[in-house]
This record gives structure tokens, C-alpha cells and sequence, in this order.
């Protein structure tokens, strides 16, 4: 993969993913439809519109490493919680050739992307200042997440990773020879590491993996007409619940915001098995692989985040390894 695309200036990778995006959309019939870019981070996302007015929203992979077997798995799961009156998804669109992932040569950064198409869902991101009221419903959303992938089953197409490992299968820059950390912080990380597999493995041990959304949080969710809207299922794999949960309370600023989302997912049913302990290594580990991101992603504005980040990781990792050896 070329990486002088990505040193290109933010607009003139947009714009050169916009022409990619209509090259795109020609496989789906929409030959003559406007694309306008939202989203630039980790992924692409355009919104589509149509000369009659339809909109949609189409991602363009990419930063991920997911292959057409875990994107497939991303539509098989949504398409399966579209049937439940308890969680409102976008509705996934397939091309001319009845394939839910469509993959599109981009020459500059020298791979095919995949893509996938939604329909277009109106309302507001959440962010980062959920109401306690919204973080109640969205306790409630992920609960009936959890029901119904305990009985989710993937089609022989589709394929996920489970996440019983410290980076979830992602490639490893904290750790291995890619790894730009001192001698001492690499240390001082991977006796934390260390700590949270412990507590993984005991997780795994007590409850059986379950496919997961593992980045829900504000930006993933959409409130419109009082209703919950959850998106971007691109990271989901087989997990635990307390995982899936640990993601969205890391997220939270306030006991009482933790508070109101435990109180929703407890209305719909119990909250899933975990320590006090293993809760604080679940939320550190979300935060290292998050630092992990930050050393891969070829994302300018993401990169600047990495010294304050990596301090503020540091003194975290610190508090944790004391709070766990007493």
C-alpha cells in the first residue's frame, strides 16, 4: 500500500475518494448521484444523493483491515437486528450484482476498498454529551444488542475475529518491532497488558463469546424522534458483553452517566458478570489499543493526539498497576 496518498493534504484525499465513492456507486445503478464527504477518520463516509431526492450513506474502507468476510459479517448482523422492533439500524443496499460489499480499485493508495451502502438515517450524532435520559435508552439498546447476538449465527460467507487477544487482531505497534515506545514504557505497558489478559481469560472462562458491536459510543449512535439509532458496525467480532460494555462506559465522563446506562441495559436484563477489577482492565485496555491506533493510523490530525495521549496513557497505566498489586 502506497503511503504518499495519505501524506497528501485532507482535501485532496477527499477529493480523490469522492471520485472513487461515483466510480462506486455506477455498481449499484446510481450513476449520476451527488456525494458529499462527512466523515474523514479511520474510514470514509459519504452521504449520496439522488437526482430524485433518495439518500444514502456510503463508507469507504480506508484504515481497516477488514476483509470482505468481516464486512459481509458486518451486513449479515445488521440485517438480522433490522428485524428487531427493539434496535434501529440503517438498512444495508445491495449492488447490481446482489452483493452487499462492493470493492473498488483505488491507484493511489494501490488496493481495493471495500464499500458498503446504507440508507440514510436523518437526526443528530450523539457525541460526547449524551443526556442521562439518551444514555438510559442506550443501556437499554445494547442490552437487546446482547440478546440478540447470543443467537446471531454467521452465514459459511462471513467470517469475524473473536477478541480474547490484548489487540483484538490488529496489528501490534506497542509491542513488537514496529514499536516506537521506550525501553521503559514498553515495559511498564506490557506488565499492564499482562494484567488485563489475566482478567480476560478468567471472563472467557465464565461466558462464551457472542458477536459484538466493540465500538459503540456517541459517534456511532444517532438520536432522532426520541429514538436510539446505532451505525458503523465495521469493528464488530465475537466477544463478551462486559467487553461491549466497557467500550461505551470508557466513553463516559460521570458517575452518574455510568449510572443512568447500567440502569437502562438492567431494565431489559442483567448486567453481564464482571469484577470491579476486570472492569478497570477492560477500560484500560480500551484505552491502549487506542494508543496502539494512534502509532498505526496514517490520519494527520490523529497523529498530533499521540504525545498528550501517550503521557496521559502512561499515567493511567501507573494507577492501574498499583490499584491491582495493592
Amino acid at each position: 500500500m502506497s503511503t504518499q496518498f495519505f501524506e497528501q493534504a485532507q482535501n485532496e484525499q477527499i477529493a480523490s475518494l469522492s471520485q472513487t465513492a461515483r466510480e462506486a456507486l455506477k455498481l449499484y445503478g446510481l450513476n449520476t448521484a451527488q456525494v458529499e464527504c462527512i466523515n474523514y477518520e479511520f474510514n470514509a463516509t459519504f452521504k449520496v444523493t439522488t437526482d430524485s431526492g433518495h439518500t444514502y450513506a456510503l463508507r469507504i474502507n480506508i484504515n481497516s483491515s477488514r476483509s470482505t468476510e468481516n464486512t459481509q459479517a458486518e451486513v449479515e448482523w445488521v440485517q438480522s437486528l433490522s428485524r428487531n422492533v427493539n434496535v434501529n439500524v440503517p438498512t444495508p443496499i445491495a449492488n447490481l450484482s446482489d452483493f452487499f460489499v462492493t470493492s473498488i480499485s483505488h491507484e493511489e493508495i494501490g488496493r481495493s476498498l471495500n464499500c458498503v451502502l446504507y440508507t440514510w438515517l436523518e437526526g443528530e450524532e450523539i457525541g460526547d454529551e449524551p443526556s442521562l435520559d439518551q444514555l438510559h435508552r442506550i443501556g437499554q439498546t445494547l442490552a437487546h444488542l446482547h440478546m440478540q447476538g447470543a443467537q446471531f449465527q454467521l452465514s459459511s460467507k462471513a467470517k469475524l475475529p473473536t477478541f480474547n487477544d490484548f489487540l483484538w487482531g490488529t496489528e501490534d505497534y506497542l509491542f513488537s518491532e514496529k514499536s516506537a515506545l521506550s525501553a521503559s514504557d514498553r515495559k511498564l505497558f506490557q506488565e499492564s497488558a499482562d494484567e488485563i489478559m489475566k482478567c480476560t481469560h478468567a471472563l472467557y472462562e465464565q461466558s462464551a463469546p457472542q458477536i459484538i458491536h466493540a465500538d459503540l459510543h456517541g459517534w456511532n449512535m444517532m438520536s432522532h424522534d426520541d429514538l436510539i439509532y446505532i451505525i458503523d458496525f465495521d469493528d464488530c467480532g465475537f466477544g463478551l458483553p462486559a467487553q461491549d460494555m466497557a467500550i461505551t462506559l470508557y466513553y463516559l465522563d460521570t458517575p452518574e452517566q455510568e449510572a443512568a446506562l447500567l440502569a437502562g441495559y438492567e431494565s431489559v436484563k442483567p448486567l453481564p458478570e464482571f469484577s470491579e477489577t476486570a472492569m478497570k482492565a477492560l477500560l484500560l485496555q480500551r484505552r491502549l489499543m487506542l494508543l496502539n491506533y494512534l502509532f498505526e493510523t496514517n490520519n494527520l490530525e490523529h497523529k498530533q493526539m499521540l504525545p498528550k495521549y501517550l503521557e496521559q496513557s502512561r499515567e493511567r497505566v501507573l494507577a492501574f498497576l498499583t490499584d491491582v498489586r495493592g
